[in-house]
């Protein structure tokens, strides 16, 4: 009862802080193409090959803040569900869809279950959401709501790189208190209720884009969102970060350890295992 009694108390100030940012939000400004399309969207471009078409499939958007992931997959097709646990974030995806013609279904969090059905879905997509949340009851809820032979990715930030590290504590104010990045202890935690898991690592020396945000553009970190930036700087930063990413494929093909000090990585799961 005491653990239920936090999570509820964690969701509850996940939930203020999103739905204060939903208050800013600007649905005409919000990028739905580019961060699938951009060269600077490197864990989506994987994510759309791993998910392949998804024409008529149905996708849960997880934590879906303003939706932008979910409302792109539904200009390709699908029927997506997005759930958050912020109302004024799903308001925003509401609008978010409707300015792009699309519809997409919106459900609430508001316990420790996702709100959908058993085996609901043929793909689970999540951009920074596990890290918010508490794996214990998160993964085992995803595994549940997976269908046999769904697939699930998720876009999450790594804890290693000390370049990164400096950037959360100075960001304070764009982060919220119980957020941590996840280990590679914690992608191992899928295995026990998915039997395919795998992991791929980004942004190794692309990441050099961050310290040009801070040090060149002069961005401060607790106005604006680095990772968000990221895609409306792709145009001008194009040409040599496409180097960066070249060379970043060169070197974690050669050295993969070296991908602990990437930014993020993509876990990908399938063949979930429930009770």
């Amino acid at each position: 009862m005491a653990g239920e009694t936090l999570r509820d108390t964690r969701r509850q100030r996940e939930a203020d802080f999103h739905d204060k940012w939903a208050g800013d939000v600007d649905v005409d400004a919000l990028l739905v193409d580019e961060t699938f399309t951009a060269v600077t969207a490197l864990e989506n471009q994987h994510v759309l090959d791993v998910f392949g078409d998804v024409r008529g499939l149905r996708v849960l958007d997880y934590g879906s803040g303003a939706a932008e992931g979910g409302v792109f997959l539904a200009k390709r097709g699908a029927q997506v569900v997005a759930v958050d646990v912020s109302q004024g974030m799903l308001d925003v995806a509401q609008r978010l869809a409707h300015h792009h013609g699309v519809a997409i279904e919106t459900r609430r969090v508001e316990g420790d279950r996702i709100p959908a059905e058993t085996s609901e879905f043929d793909r689970v997509y999540g951009n920074g959401v596990l890290h918010h949340v508490p794996l214990a009851v998160a993964i085992p809820e995803l595994a549940r709501i997976t269908r046999p032979s769904g697939v699930g990715c998720f876009i999450e930030p790594l804890p290693y790189n000390p370049l990164i590290n400096v950037y959360r504590r100075v960001a304070k104010e764009v982060r919220t208190a119980d957020e941590q990045p996840l280990s590679f202890a914690d992608v191992d935690r899928f295995k026990s209720h998915f039997g395919e898991v795998t992991h791929r690592e980004f942004w190794f020396t692309a990441l050099a884009v961050f310290l040009k945000f801070y040090l060149w553009d002069r961005v401060d970190p607790n106005r604006e969102r680095y990772w968000k930036r990221i895609y409306t700087e792709a145009p001008r930063i194009a040409f040599w970060f496409t180097h960066l990413r070249r060379l970043d494929e060169r070197i974690l093909s050669r050295v993969p350890l070296l991908g602990r000090y990437c930014w993020t990585t993509v876990i990908t799961v399938a063949r979930p295992i429930t009770p």
